[in-house]
């Protein structure tokens, strides 16, 4: 008889065992989605979107393409006209 209380009593703390880690890692999983879903509600706030990003530098490429062709446009770079040293006058 002492045996099966023995038994009894192991394979009772073992289940206990494991329905406190069961339980534990319930409460983890909880505040894990709690976190997810506050991290989805907060994360368009803070950081921009891939797409949005390519848009905004496709934007900025296009105007310093503009202000490039103008620079290299200039009047002053199409013509020789001025001398390159003082030694030319």
């Amino acid at each position: 008889m002492e045996t099966r209380l023995l038994i009894d009593v192991l394979f009772g703390a073992g289940l206990a065992a494991v329905g406190w880690l069961a339980r534990e890692l319930w409460s983890v999983i909880k505040e894990l989605k709690e976190d997810v879903s506050g991290l989805r509600e907060n994360l368009p706030k803070e950081y921009v979107l891939k797409a949005d990003m390519e848009n905004a530098l496709v934007r900025i490429d296009t105007k310093l393409d503009k202000i490039f062709d103008r620079l290299e446009g200039k009047a002053d770079k199409q013509g020789n006209h001025l001398p390159r040293r003082c030694e030319d006058i």
